[in-house]
């Protein structure tokens, strides 16, 4: 399928998430499969004011392509300023961010909050448009809340600015990501929309991927928690919906291979102090379901160096071998 001119070669996309989607972690995805990965989200007016940090979020890595950035903001001009900004990293698309529910960001109006104004959504994009010549995407929610579910309209106001496809999460903002994701709203905006449509939310497995696509006849999928600790899902989901086979989890040992060759890759970059601090959580996701995960996961939280890491790898392969 294509997203504006832009070619995708798969089911399942990584879908961006603020702290965890990182140059490493994409990297990590496109080596198993992910059809196209998305930046952590970044703040148009900091790239505007020539923030430092915004611009480090912004670098892609050969490896990780096809790759989108994504973009918050609430004004259309700052907005399209940032878009263009953005071109010098060459992304395959520019997705906006219309759905986070996180406080600091809904609260500021952007994010989630964006959903309230179809019309401002609309401008929004339009703005980003002129000024790009990739895809212009955006990510929305179910709606801002029970009172407010308008995704559909939300959708339909994207989609006249000229976005090229529009990912859906099942929720609204003040829903979170607690209960289940309600796939009948993104089952509607599929049918009022020509744009390509993609399903988010409560995509943990292959057979999730499945009934998102038949329960919304969605064009992808975007997997978001689901992959943290999982790289593997994507190469899962592929196998599923194209031969119908279904891939075991990767043993301890190879979960351990990948947690560390991450880790290394995020250390490059960021430098060692940093990227041990964010490995801990990392390490924490990639020990879910392992025998003793709770005191591994303890351990994770005092890692330090590159050593401390590849100390407690060993470790966690050696308990599993004994196991």
């Amino acid at each position: 399928m294509k997203i504006g001119t832009l070619e995708i070669q798969g089911h399942a996309v990584l879908a961006p998430m603020a702290g965890a989607t990182d140059r490493a972690f994409r990297t990590m995805c496109v080596d198993h499969g992910a059809a196209l990965v998305t930046t952590e989200m970044v703040s148009a007016k900091g790239l505007c004011y020539g923030d430092r940090k915004s611009r480090e979020l912004l670098m892609l890595d050969e490896r990780e392509r096809p790759a989108a950035i994504q973009l918050f903001g609430d004004d259309p001009d700052i907005m399209a300023k940032a878009a263009s900004l953005v071109m010098e990293f060459s992304p395959a698309a520019i997705d906006i961010n219309m759905g986070c529910p996180a406080p600091k960001i809904a609260g500021n109006s952007c994010g989630s909050a964006l959903m309230r104004s179809p019309e401002l959504c609309r401008r929004i994009v339009e703005a980003m448009v002129k000024e790009v010549d990739v895809p212009v995407t955006a990510k929305i929610r179910k709606g801002y809340d029970k009172t407010q579910v308008n995704a559909v309209e939300v959708a339909q106001a994207v989609e006249a600015g000229g976005a090229s496809a529009i990912t859906v999460h099942g929720r609204t903002r003040d829903q979170m990501y607690a209960p289940p994701v309600d796939r009948e709203i993104i089952k509607a905006v599929k049918r009022a929309v020509s744009i390509p449509v993609i399903g988010n939310g409560d995509i943990l497995d292959a057979n999730d991927a499945a009934t998102m696509f038949e329960d919304t006849d969605c064009d992808l999928v975007a997997v978001g928690r689901g992959a943290l600790g999982a790289p593997w899902i994507f190469t899962q989901i592929e196998a599923y919906l194209t031969h119908g086979v279904i891939l075991p989890v990767p043993p301890v040992s190879r979960r351990m291979e990948l947690l560390y060759k991450q880790v290394r890759a995020m250390a490059e970059y960021k430098g060692e102090k940093i990227a041990l601090l964010q490995a801990r959580k990392h390490a924490g996701w990639y020990m879910r379901g392992i025998d003793g995960a709770s005191a591994w996961r303890q351990r994770a939280c005092e890692l330090t160096t590159i050593a401390d890491l590849e100390t407690l790898c060993v470790d966690v392969i050696r308990a599993g071998e004994r196991g």
